[in-house]
């Protein structure tokens, strides 16, 4: 599947001085342990989130703007951040798309929206914009002329027009996943089970959806794969316990087919983050981009061949972004260049490059594999000639009416 996000422009968000980047479906951002790998991913949650929260709350559950704004470094700290996404087709309904915004924060933790824009090419070629710059809202679609607060995003308002709805169910579905074992093993509340949680929390809701539906391809699937990876485990399936509800896993060996069941809390930490993995591919909706962080985090690395296969078949029909620092994740022969972005810490900002000529030749030439790469500390990013004052704002919105 081609990507829904081509390319991803940040300007002063959290570690991210500014970046233009563009990805490939599946895409790999590889760097070290504090290169910012999970700032740049939490791009695509924040973005998801402000489509249907309110900005404050956004904010909020980040620790305010002054933390989701960049500082730099020894100099003056520019009171603005940007982020804008260059889209591709989304659901057969459009061409392409493209929207942006500016926010600058204000004394006492406020913050107000400089401008916001958006473009939408249908499958026909007609064009629907709107730009909204300093409270002044233009646009070629006739009667559109919504009422918006300056700390309010005008898309999840505007959205509601069929001409601009594409853009907001892709920004809107995009989910960003840290799965955690240990949420995972606790008896929750059920839930409708559309949406994973950024945890993988209410895996056991998601779970019940599937079989509600009665997809039972899923099912099967979910059982297959999970059986790749844990072995001897052939089945998981949502389990009552009253009003709450939980994993229950079930175990099968030798010839005669030995059988025995066992609840959530007794299985590994590999285990559960397994099943939260599959439970984000297969969850209904199916989300127009999953970013993963580190997918290889307690598990064996005999065991992620088949991760990789179960993020790889997603990418045929979602875009799926993937944060490692291991070598084992990409030592598989399929995964090439245009896959890899190397994320980088320098001069106290992150910087996210493609992998360099050098690593880009041995690669094709099949001379080593990323993983090897990786390991020998040859896997090296593109140099970067531009810097955070290259990219103005010019590079957040284009003349939409042109």
């Amino acid at each position: 599947m081609e990507p829904v996000v081509r390319t991803l422009i940040l300007q002063r968000f959290r570690s991210v001085r500014s970046a233009m980047v563009s990805f490939d479906n599946p895409t790999f951002l590889v760097g070290r342990n504090g290169s910012g790998k999970s700032n740049l991913l939490d791009a695509f949650a924040f973005l998801a989130e402000a489509m249907v929260s309110p900005l404050q709350a956004v904010f909020d559950r980040r620790g305010g703007i002054s933390v989701v704004r960049s500082r730099i470094p020894g100099g003056h700290h520019p009171p603005k951040l940007g982020v804008a996404v260059v889209l591709g087709a989304m659901n057969g309904e459009t061409q392409s798309g493209r929207y942006a915004f500016e926010i600058r924060a204000l004394p006492n933790y406020g913050f107000e929206v400089l401008r916001e824009q958006c473009r939408v090419v249908s499958r026909d070629g007609r064009r629907a914009w709107f730009d909204r710059v300093r409270g002044k809202f233009d646009s070629n679609v006739k009667g559109l002329d919504p009422s918006l607060e300056a700390a309010s995003l005008g898309l999840p308002v505007v959205g509601g027009d069929a001409r601009f709805a594409p853009v907001l169910r892709a920004l809107a579905g995009m989910r960003t996943y840290a799965i955690e074992p240990a949420k995972l093993r606790e008896m929750r509340d059920p839930d409708a089970g559309v949406s994973l949680r950024r945890d993988g929390g209410n895996a056991a809701s998601v779970l019940q959806e599937v079989e509600r539906r009665a997809r039972e391809a899923d099912v099967e699937r979910i059982c297959e794969v999970l059986g790749t990876i844990v072995p001897h485990t052939v089945a998981v399936h949502p389990k009552k316990h009253g009003n709450k509800l939980s994993l229950e896993f079930q175990q099968e060996w030798g010839e005669d087919r030995k059988r025995v069941r066992f609840d959530a809390f007794s299985m590994s930490d590999g285990t559960l983050r397994a099943v939260g993995l599959l439970t984000a591919v297969y969850q209904n909706p199916a989300p127009s981009v999953l970013a993963v962080e580190e997918p290889e985090a307690t598990i064996h690395p005999g065991a992620l061949g088949a991760v990789l296969d179960l993020l790889r078949h997603a990418s045929r029909g979602m875009q799926v972004i993937v944060s490692t620092h291991s070598p084992e994740v990409l030592d598989e022969e399929w995964i090439q260049d245009n896959h890899l972005r190397i994320v980088d810490w320098q001069e106290g900002a992150t910087r996210v490059a493609p992998v360099s000529e050098a690593s880009r030749r041995a690669l094709q030439e099949h001379l080593m594999g990323a993983g090897e790469l990786l390991r020998s500390n040859a896997l090296d990013p593109e140099p970067l000639f531009q810097d955070a004052a290259d990219l103005k704002e010019g590079g957040l919105f284009e003349d939409v009416a042109a």
